[in-house]
Parts: structure tokens; sequence; C-alpha cells
């Protein structure tokens, strides 16, 4: 197995993970960093999430450090915070699988370069020693094709195994300016998405969503046949990735959702909502009334301009009586509450009331019509 010390990528690993340099003396066993974080190290990008592989007992290293261990025993992996940060400590093993979409069944091994063997693409199947001198192995390739902008699979039958990495690839594609290799392009597009519970399917998609180049994602997706955009989706998924970056929207909703709903989701009340033009503030409240926060990102980024203005000034307008006011002002019991504080609430956005006496008035006046007008 060839291992190349590398100078520069020492002090890049001292530079970016310095907490890791207590893991030597903790180790009974060969420990490296993998993955992601080795990837990025050498596209000079910092630091990623920290995945550890132990040539040895997972949860043994993990409780050395003396933090709290959130043990996966299924698949001898471990989770633990150090100096503030989460690593993912996992033994060396290698996967098979029972069927095509079934989780991985996982044997422990001693050899490192067998668990990099059960790994996506080449460019997340290196490691680093965290030895005394670090030093990349990378027996797949990985660190070429990364200069060569490839995403390659491991060996034929990877997106049979496990078809999230299909999904996967659009992520790394759209994230790190790839291309597929020749090869892992026809397989791909074979990928069977069918053989996938419901629930890991969007659970990759959602992570998908999250990327700053999620439409980039979406769009190859579709391309390559697996999950077809809706009409609007790609350009819907960048005009929402826009609108969430910035306030007032950028707590509006989940941003994983409404990507999500934007690139792949069926229409709903967006484009209508998107096409309205409420002359007054508490037709705006109407409109907005009841539907979700999805949907009204979605319509705001189709152009509901109005939206601005009810997230930020008109949904939060709330009225200093209550239906307790109205009970102790001989009001009975029934739908005359509601529609005396609907009208107080209506003319108090439309600028017509202020002030707890004249709500007071209003809906006493709309609560005690039998035709409910003010």
């Amino acid at each position: 197995m060839p291992e190349r010390p590398i100078e520069d990528l020492a002090a890049a690993l001292r530079e970016a993970y310095p907490e890791l340099e207590a893991m030597r003396d903790l180790a009974d066993h060969p420990i490296y960093l993998v993955g992601g974080a080795v990837r990025d190290l050498l596209l000079g990008k910092g630091r990623a999430d920290i995945d550890l592989v132990v040539e040895g007992d997972a949860t043994a290293l993990a409780a050395k450090l003396g933090a709290e261990v959130v043990a996966h025993e299924r698949f001898a992996t471990a989770k633990v915070r150090l100096d503030g940060h989460e690593i993912d400590i996992a033994a060396a093993r290698t996967e098979s699988y029972s069927e095509p979409g079934a989780l991985p069944d996982v044997e422990p091994t001693r050899e490192i370069a067998k668990d990099l063997g059960r790994r996506d693409f080449t460019i997340n199947a290196m490691a680093i020693s965290l030895s005394d001198e670090p030093g990349l192995i990378d027996p797949h390739g990985g660190q070429r094709d990364l200069e060569e902008g490839l995403l390659r699979v491991l060996h034929p039958r990877s997106f049979v195994d496990d078809p999230t990495r299909a999904l996967r690839a659009a992520r790394y594609a759209a994230r790190l300016d790839l291309e597929l290799e020749t090869e892992t392009a026809e397989l791909l597009r074979d990928t069977d998405l069918g053989t996938l519970s419901e629930d890991r399917r969007e659970a990759e998609l959602l992570r998908l969503a999250v990327e700053p180049n999620a439409a980039r994602g979406f769009e190859l997706l579709s391309e390559w046949g697996l999950v077809p955009t809706r009409p609007d989706g790609v350009e819907l998924t960048r005009r929402v990735v826009a609108l969430l970056a910035e306030p007032p929207w950028s707590e509006a909703a989940p941003r994983d959702r409404a990507v999500l709903a934007a690139a792949i989701g069926q229409a709903g009340e967006e484009h209508a909502l998107a096409a309205a033009t409420p002359q007054r503030p508490s037709e705006a409240v109407e409109l907005a009334h009841g539907r979700t926060q999805v949907e009204l990102v979605l319509a705001r980024a189709l152009g509901g301009e109005w939206l601005d203005r009810y997230l930020s000034d008109w949904q939060s307008v709330e009225l200093e009586i209550d239906g307790e006011d109205l009970l102790a002002a001989g009001v009975g019991e029934g739908p005359a509450l509601g529609r005396g504080l609907s009208e107080a609430l209506r003319r108090k956005l439309d600028g017509e009331v202020a002030g707890r006496a004249q709500e007071l008035e209003v809906a006493l006046r709309a609560a005690r019509d039998d035709d409910g007008v003010a």
C-alpha cells in the first residue's frame, strides 16, 4: 500500500486540526484522518467534518478522550466532542450488502486499505496517518482524479449496492466542479433509486439542498435522468437560495425544505400567491394565512414582492384585546367572539383603529352584529 509523506500536507493538517495532535498519544492502534477532510486539505479548503478511522476499537478510543460518547454498535462507530468540535471515530471495516439499497453489513478489519475500498468515490477514499510523519494514503488514485477534475466510483457495483451514491455524486460534482469519469457516468445513469427507502432518498436530497450550489446539483440529477426537476425548478432553486441568504427571508423557512420544494416539489399555491396584488395589509394577511413557510418563500422567489411587507410587518401584528375581554363585556361563547376579534385585527392592520379602547369598541360592535358587519 503506497504512502507518501508530504510536508505541506503535514503542515496543513496541524493548522486545520490542531486538536488531533492529542490523538497520537491516546491511540493504541494506527489511526487515520479519512474522507472529505483529506480531500479538502488537498484542495486547500481548510477544515471539514472530522472522520477518523482506527485499526482497533473505536469506542475505546473515544472513551479515552474523556468526553461524552455516542456509540453506534452496528457500524462500529462513535461520536465525541473535542475542543468544541464534533469528531466521528470508526473502526476500520469492510462492508457487504445483502441486497441492492440495503444498509450494509460490516466486518472489522485491521487494514486501512480495505476500509478505504468500501467508500463511494476515489476522491473520498484517501487517508492521512496521524503518525509522527503524516503521509497520504491513496490506493485508488483520488489525488490524481482531484487534479483532473474527475468523479470516479471504486467498483462497478457501487451504485447497485448503495444508490444514495448516485445522489451524492451530484452534490460533489456541483460543489467541486467535477465531471463524471466515463465508466462512472454509464454506471450512474443505470442506477435504480427504487431500491432505496423513501427516508434514505429524501435524506440525501436534503443534504444536497443545503449546498451553496444546490441548483447545479439538482440540474445534474435531472440531466442524468435520476430525479426530474419541476418545470421551473432549477431557476426557482437559484432564486430561493439567493432569497434565503439575506434578511428578512434568511430565517423564514428551513433552507433544506424550501430548496428541495423549489427543485422537485409539486406546484402548490405559490404561483397564485406570487401573482396576487393585495390592496390592503388585511388582504395580504388573509392571502398568506394558512400557507406554509415554504409556500411563502417560493411565492416571494417567484416575484411576490408584497410578501416582504407581510413578513417584516403585517404577520406579527396582534391585538391588545382577546376573547376574555369580549366575554367580560357580555359577548356569549360562540362565533361572535371570532367575528369580533377578526374585525378588530382587520381594522388595526389597515390603520383604522389604534389602542386597546378602539380595538374593543370595534370588536364588540362586530360581535353583536348578526350579519357580522362593523
